[in-house]
C-alpha cells in the first residue's frame, strides 16, 4: 500500500531539513544576490546612451546569449534583471537541488546511513519522498525570498515575482530529474554526474538555440526554453510555468516506480565487474584507473562543445547581419567584423576553459573521497611515497583540462577555418592554448586546498566559481580591473590583437607554482583523513 511505502516520511523529513537544509541555503542567497543586485542597473548604465551602448555589446558578442538567453530588453533594470538572472539563477537553483536530492537517498545509501534507518518503522519509499519533499518547499521558498528581496531593492512586483517563479519551476523540474538519476546511478557520484549532465545540456541547448534564431520548436522542446518564453519584464507569461509542473509530477512518477523496482544499494544501471586479481602496480596505472570514467565522460563532452561551438561561430556572421545595432557599430567603424569574431571567439574558449577546471577539480576531490573512505592508506603503507602518488592524480588533474582545451580548441578552430569569417584555425588553437595556463590556474587552487587543508575541501570550487562570476558577471557591472583581474582567465591575452600582452600568463604562471607547492607540501606533512 501507498501509506505503507511512505512510512516514517515526516520524522526522516525533520531530520533532513535540520541536517541538510543549512547546505541549501547558500543557494538561496546566491540567487537573491544575483537578482537583487542587478537592480543597481540604473546606477550602472544611468542614461540611454549607456544602455544602448550596453545592449550592442551585448549583442556583438553570440556567446552571451549561451550563458543568459536572449536580451529582450535593456532599456530597464526590470529588463536587464530577466536576462542576467533567469538562466543563471535557474542553473544555480538546479544544481542546489540536484545535490540535495542525491545527498538524501543515493549518499545515505553508499555510506550505510539508509541501512540503518531501513532497520527501523520506514517505508521503502521514504528516504525519497522526504528528499523531493523537502527540495520541493526550499524551491518554493526560494522563489520567494529572491522575488520579494527583488522587490524590495526597486523590481516591480510582476516581473519580479514571475523571474523568481522560473527559478523556483526549474528545481522542481530537476528535483525530479535528480530523484531519477538517484535510481539510475550505481553510487552518488555516477547520479550527481547524470543530473548535472542532463542540466549542462539543456541549459546550453537552450543558449544556442535563441543564439542561432532556432525554430520555435527546438526552443519548446526544451524545459528551460519554457522559463525563458515567460518574457518577465516584457510579456510576463506565466502559463509556461504550469507544463514545469507537469513535467515534475511525470519525473516523480518515473522515479517512484524505479525505486520500488531496482535493487537496495544499487542503480538501475548495474557497474560491470572487476578484474577478479588486481592488475594496476603503479600510482599512475592506479590514479588512471580511478578517474577513467570521467576522463571518458567529459572528453566525450568537450568533443561535444567543440562541435557546437564552431558551429554557432560559423553562423557569427548571420547574426551580426541580423542585429541593426551591429550593422550601425560596424557603420560608424567603431569596431570591425574581424575585432567582433575575435571577441566572440576569446569568450567562448574562456567559456571551455572554465568547464574544463571542472574535471581537474573533480579529481582532486577524488583524492580526498578516497583518503575519507580508507582507500589511501593501505596504498601509503606500501613503499608508495605519498608525493608520488599526489603527483599521479596531479598529472591527470592538470593533463586532463589541457587536453579538453586542445581538442574542443582544434573542433572550434576546423569549423571556423572553414566558414572563412576572419580567423584562421592556428588563430584559434593558439588562442585555446593560451587559455591552458588559466585553467591550470584554477585547478592547483584546489591542489592547494586537497593537500594542505582538506577540511574545507569545498573552497576547492572557489577557484571556478569566481572565475565564472568574474570573467562572465564582472563585465556586466563594469568592475574595476583590479577586481576582474582576481579570475586567471582575465590576463589571456587576445592572441590575434598586434599589442597582445603575454606578461599575464607569466604572472598566473607564478600563482600556479605556489598552490602546487602548497598542496604537494601539505600532502606530505599532514594526518591523512582526521586532517
Amino acid at each position: 500500500m501507498a501509506s505503507t511505502a511512505i512510512a516514517g516520511t515526516p520524522p526522516l523529513l525533520r531530520a533532513n531539513v535540520r541536517y541538510d537544509g543549512r547546505m541549501l541555503a547558500p543557494w538561496a542567497l546566491l540567487t537573491t544576490v544575483l537578482s537583487a543586485s542587478s537592480m543597481l542597473y540604473p546606477l550602472i548604465f544611468p542614461t540611454e546612451q549607456d544602455r544602448q551602448a550596453f545592449a550592442g555589446a551585448v549583442g556583438a558578442n553570440p556567446a552571451m546569449a549561451i550563458i543568459f538567453g536572449p536580451a529582450f530588453d535593456l532599456s530597464t533594470a526590470d529588463g536587464f534583471n530577466a536576462w542576467r538572472s533567469l538562466a543563471l539563477g535557474g542553473l544555480i537553483a538546479g544544481l542546489g537541488v540536484i545535490f540535495a536530492v542525491t545527498r538524501a537517498t543515493r549518499a545515505q545509501e553508499d555510506s550505510g546511513q539508509a541501512e540503518l534507518l531501513a532497520s527501523g518503522v520506514m517505508g521503502r519509499a521514504s528516504r525519497l519522498m522526504a528528499a523531493v519533499a523537502m527540495c520541493l518547499g526550499f524551491s518554493i521558498i526560494l522563489g520567494l525570498v529572491t522575488g520579494l528581496v527583488t522587490v524590495l531593492c526597486g523590481g516591480d512586483w510582476n516581473a519580479s515575482m514571475l523571474l523568481a517563479a522560473t527559478m523556483s519551476a526549474t528545481a522542481w523540474m530537476f528535483t525530479g530529474v535528480a530523484a531519477v538519476t538517484a535510481q539510475l546511478g550505481s553510487d552518488a557520484r555516477t547520479s550527481n554526474s547524470l543530473a548535472v549532465a542532463t542540466l549542462g545540456v539543456l541549459f546550453i541547448g537552450r543558449g544556442v538555440s535563441y543564439a542561432l534564431e532556432a525554430p520555435d520548436w527546438v526552443i519548446w522542446a526544451n524545459p528551460l526554453g519554457w522559463m525563458t518564453e515567460t518574457k518577465p519584464a516584457l510579456d510576463n507569461n506565466w502559463w509556461p510555468l504550469l507544463l514545469a509542473v507537469a513535467l515534475t509530477i511525470v519525473l516523480f512518477a518515473v522515479a517512484f516506480l524505479l525505486q520500488s523496482r531496482r535493487e537496495f544499494g544499487a542503480g538501475a544501471v548495474a557497474p560491470g565487474p572487476g578484474p577478479a586479481r588486481g592488475k594496476d602496480r603503479s600510482t599512475w596505472r592506479l590514479a588512471v584507473r580511478i578517474n577513467r570514467g570521467p576522463i571518458l565522460s567529459w572528453g566525450i563532452a568537450f568533443v561535444a562543445l567543440g562541435f557546437v561551438f564552431g558551429y554557432l561561430a560559423t553562423s557569427v556572421s548571420d547574426i551580426f547581419g541580423s542585429d541593426p545595432a551591429i550593422q550601425q557599430m560596424l557603420a560608424a567603424g567603431a569596431a570591425t567584423s574581424d575585432d567582433l569574431v575575435s571577441a566572440f571567439l576569446v569568450t567562448i574558449l574562456s567559456m571551455v576553459g572554465i568547464l574544463a577546471a571542472i574535471p581537474g577539480v573533480q579529481t582532486m576531490l577524488k583524492v580526498r573521497t578516497e583518503e575519507m573512505e580508507d582507500r589511501l592508506e593501505p596504498v601509503i603503507a606500501t613503499a608508495t611515497a605519498r608525493p608520488r602518488y599526489y603527483f599521479s592524480n596531479v598529472l591527470i588533474a592538470l593533463g586532463a583540462p589541457a587536453i579538453y582545451m586542445l581538442v574542443a580548441g582544434s573542433l572550434i578552430g576546423w569549423l571556423t577555418a572553414a566558414a572563412d569569417i576572419g580567423a584562421t584555425f592556428g588563430d584559434v588553437l593558439l588562442q585555446a592554448t593560451a587559455t591552458i595556463p588559466a585553467v591550470w590556474t584554477v585547478v592547483a587552487l584546489a591542489v592547494a586546498v586537497i593537500g594542505a587543508r582538506p577540511q574545507v575541501s569545498i573552497a576547492a570550487w572557489l577557484g571556478v566559481l569566481a572565475s565564472f562570476a568574474l570573467t562572465i558577471l564582472g563585465p556586466t557591472f563594469q568592475l574595476w580591473d583590479w577586481i576582474l583581474a582576481i579570475s586567471p582567465f582575465w590576463h589571456i591575452p587576445n592572441v590575434t590583437s598586434s599589442d597582445a600582452d603575454w606578461t599575464g600568463l607569466i604572472w598566473i604562471s607564478l600563482v600556479t607554482l605556489l598552490f602546487l607547492a602548497l598542496g604537494f607540501a601539505g600532502f606530505r606533512r599532514r594526518d591523512l583523513a582526521r586532517s
